[in-house]
């Protein structure tokens, strides 16, 4: 069978919640993961969601981070955390199994500034996904690693690299850990697809018209091991939706497998 697996940064739920529900319904991907969702659970707008068939898994708190999974097939083994975290761990992971695959869905931390006690829970963070996957997983099992992931891997993936040399989303060390991940087993689905293309998924609102300028950063991510990759028949950005009436600063991206697994 054919299913498409989004991922998307709403940067508010509720704020965005026409404009994704709008999205999700002339879209209709079969998975969603959603970051930086913004609502405690009891504020989680699920009944719209339901309503157009997904089961939903989500975590979130209030007013920062959140994660969530729409899937129109059941959610298994569902998790919200990374193995070790504590009742005052942040929102930023919702995983489960998909008809035989298991889907990671993370917001990473964004880092605020190189230096930063926030740079270093980044790295934390990264270090975490990078030996759950090695001590939970095989590379050899069907996997999606998705979600808005705050690291430009490249500086293809980046509107002005000599600028951002050396900073947050760009440095070393961030990319160094998620590079670790990859050489684990996940390719990037978008560049095997894409590997020349210059397109972004987040514009930032502080940035004059980035959006029109395509000022933007590539940092919203579908990775995938061996078997799904070899099933990915494309991915793709959607940047419609970054150019809507009150938009999220990030927008989708969507990949289509041969899900025969």
């Amino acid at each position: 069978m054919q299913l498409t697996l989004a991922t998307f940064n709403v940067n508010g739920i509720r704020a965005r919640k026409d404009l994704l529900l709008d999205w999700v319904s002339s879209t209709q991907p079969d998975i969603v993961c959603l970051q930086e969702t913004k609502a405690q659970d009891k504020d989680f707008p699920a009944g719209p969601f339901e309503e157009m068939g997904y089961n939903i898994a989500y975590r979130g708190q209030k007013s920062f981070n959140g994660v969530a999974l729409l899937s129109k097939l059941p959610l298994t083994e569902v998790v919200t955390d990374l193995p070790g975290d504590g009742p005052e761990a942040q929102a930023r992971v919702a995983a489960a199994k998909v008809a035989g695959v298991y889907i990671i869905n993370t917001y990473v931390p964004q880092g605020q500034e190189v230096g930063a006690p926030a740079f270093e829970h980044k790295l934390e963070f990264l270090s975490r996904v990078r030996d759950w996957l090695a001590g939970e997983f095989s590379a050899h099992d069907p996997l999606i690693w998705a979600g808005d992931l705050n690291i430009a891997p490249t500086d293809a993936d980046v509107h002005d690299p000599k600028r951002m040399e050396g900073k947050v989303t760009c440095h070393p060390a961030e990319r160094k850990l998620l590079q670790e991940s990859k050489d684990w087993g996940l390719t990037d689905l978008f560049r095997m697809h894409h590997p020349e293309d210059i397109q972004y998924t987040f514009w930032d609102y502080r940035l004059p018209a980035s959006f029109k300028r395509n000022l933007g950063w590539r940092i919203d991510f579908i990775l995938a091991t061996k078997p799904l990759a070899d099933a990915c028949m494309d991915c793709w950005v959607d940047s419609e939706p970054r150019g809507r009436v009150k938009p999220s600063d990030h927008t989708p991206v969507l990949a289509r497998f041969d899900w025969d697994l």
